[in-house]
């Protein structure tokens, strides 16, 4: 298992997914918030890595997604 070095290291890995993904589905961060009953400021916040989500909230972006929660935690080679 990898350990990682800096204590926002999987925050930043989910966020960036989290956007990858929304926007190769072409969602505005308005409509995930919409799907996800969430607002469209912590969609925001949480993929600029200025929030932190809770297990609840992962779900609710998983499902407002739809995707697999593996997909948001894959690494990318740049």
């Amino acid at each position: 298992m990898k350990k990682y070095e800096n204590e926002n290291e999987l925050l930043l890995l989910v966020a960036s997914n989290l956007k990858r993904i929304r926007q190769n589905k072409k969602l505005s961060q308005e409509e995930l918030g919409f799907r996800c009953g969430i607002s469209k400021n912590y969609v925001s916040d949480f993929e600029r890595g200025k929030r932190n989500i809770t297990i609840k909230v992962f779900q609710k972006i998983v499902e407002g997604l739809g995707v697999q929660p593996e997909e948001l935690l894959k690494t990318h080679s740049k």
